[in-house]
C-alpha cells in the first residue's frame, strides 16, 4: 500500500511543526502544498527543501488524486469554511486548534463531517506530551484515587503577537482561550475523563491594549464528575512558556512531574519523574508527529481517532462558554444550545 499523500494547507509557522511530522512518519508523505499566495507558497517550499505541487486555489488541490489528507494550518477564522469543503471533497482533515471560533460554524463542521464519513483528528499535540501521558496513566491507574481538582495554566508571551499581527485580531484569531487556552482545556478534560458542564471567567487587558480581546483569563469550572478547578491562559504575560498543571485526588496529588501519593509508603516529599514536560511553545517541540501516526493507524483500522472532531467539542463549547462569562458576567452551563 502506498503512504498517505498529505496535502499541508497554509505555509506558515505551525506548518513546519506538520512538515517535519510528515517527513518522519513511514506511511505517510508530502502530496501537496495549499497558499492563498503562491509565490509565498514557492518561496517557503524553497525555505524548507521540499518539491511537491503548490496550489493557490482549494478546490484544484482538492481535485488532485493523490492526496488522502488535508492538514488544515491556516488563520482561525478559515478553519470551519475549509473544514467543511474538504469533507464535501471527502478527504481525510487534520485541523489546527481552534476549529471554529463560533458555535454556527462548528454545528456546520458536525454536520459536513458526518455527512461525508470522513475521518478527523484535531491537533492537541498535549496528548502525545510524555509527562501527561505519565499523569494519565498514574490517574487510570488509581495512584491518587478519585480527582476533586484539576487545574492548567497557559501562559504563552508570544513574541509574534504585536500590534496589527492576525493573532492579536479578534475576527481572526477569536480569542485567547481559542487562541491557546483551548490546549490546556483540552488536557485537563482529558486528565479529568470527564466534559467539562460549567464556567464562570474574569479578564483582564493590562499593558497591551492593542489585542481586540481580553488577553488573560481566568476561569474557574466544574466537570461532569463534580471535580472543580481553574483554567488559566495569558498572552500579555512577561515570563518564559508555562504550561503547568496540578491534580488532586483522594489519594495523593500530581503537580507535573511531581507525584505526592498514600500509595508509597514512606514518602516525605513529592517523588520526581524525570520526563519531557509540556514547557516549550515552539512549534517544533510539539509531537506532532505520534499525533499524525495515530491518525494513519486510525485510517487503515478504518475507525475514528482518539481526537476527533466529535470528540473536540466540550473542548470548543467550553472556549466559546469562558468567554460568553467574561462578556455577559455570569456563569455558562454546558453543553451550549443550538
Amino acid at each position: 500500500m502506498r503512504p498517505y499523500g498529505v496535502a499541508i494547507l497554509g505555509a506558515g509557522n505551525v506548518a513546519k511543526g506538520h512538515l517535519a511530522s510528515i517527513q518522519a512518519a513511514e506511511s505517510a508523505e508530502l502530496a501537496a502544498l495549499g497558499t492563498r499566495n503562491l509565490e509565498r507558497g514557492q518561496a517557503w517550499a524553497a525555505e524548507q527543501g521540499v518539491d511537491c505541487p503548490i496550489y493557490d486555489d482549494l478546490d484544484e488541490l482538492l481535485a488532485d488524486g493523490n492526496i488522502d489528507i488535508v492538514i488544515v494550518s491556516t488563520p482561525n477564522n478559515q478553519h470551519a469554511e475549509q473544514t467543511i469543503q474538504i469533507a464535501k471533497a471527502d478527504k481525510h482533515i487534520l485541523i489546527e486548534k481552534p476549529v471554529a471560533l463560533n458555535l454556527q460554524d462548528l454545528r456546520a463542521m458536525q454536520a459536513a463531517v458526518k455527512a461525508s464519513g470522513v475521518r478527523t483528528l484535531v491537533s492537541f499535540v498535549l496528548h502525545w506530551n510524555p509527562a501527561i501521558n505519565i499523569a494519565k496513566n498514574l490517574i487510570t491507574d488509581g495512584v491518587i484515587g478519585d480527582l476533586f481538582l484539576a487545574e492548567t495554566t497557559y501562559w504563552h508571551s508570544t513574541p509574534r503577537a504585536v500590534p496589527g499581527m492576525w493573532m492579536t485580531r479578534k475576527e481572526v484569531a477569536g480569542s485567547v482561550f481559542l487562541m491557546g487556552g483551548c490546549h490546556a482545556v483540552d488536557a485537563v478534560r482529558w486528565l479529568v475523563g470527564a466534559d467539562i458542564v460549567e464556567v464562570c471567567a474574569f479578564a483582564a487587558n493590562k499593558g497591551k491594549e492593542w489585542y481586540d480581546y481580553p488577553h488573560t483569563v481566568s476561569a474557574t469550572v466544574r466537570y461532569a464528575n463534580d471535580a472543580v478547578g481553574r483554567i488559566s491562559t495569558s498572552m500579555g504575560c512577561i515570563m518564559p512558556y508555562t504550561f503547568e498543571f496540578t491534580l488532586m485526588g483522594t489519594e495523593g496529588t500530581i503537580r507535573d512531574n511531581r507525584l505526592y501519593s498514600n500509595k508509597l509508603k514512606g514518602q516525605d516529599d513529592y517523588a520526581v519523574i524525570p520526563t519531557q514536560l509540556p514547557d516549550s511553545g515552539s512549534v517544533l517541540h510539539h509531537p506532532f508527529t505520534p499525533g499524525l501516526e495515530h491518525f494513519v493507524e486510525c485510517l487503515d483500522e478504518d475507525k475514528e481517532t482518539e481526537l476527533s472532531l466529535e470528540n473536540a467539542i466540550n473542548v470548543h463549547e467550553t472556549c466559546m462558554a469562558v468567554d460568553m462569562s467574561v462578556e455577559e458576567g455570569r456563569t455558562v452551563s454546558l453543553p451550549l444550545p443550538g
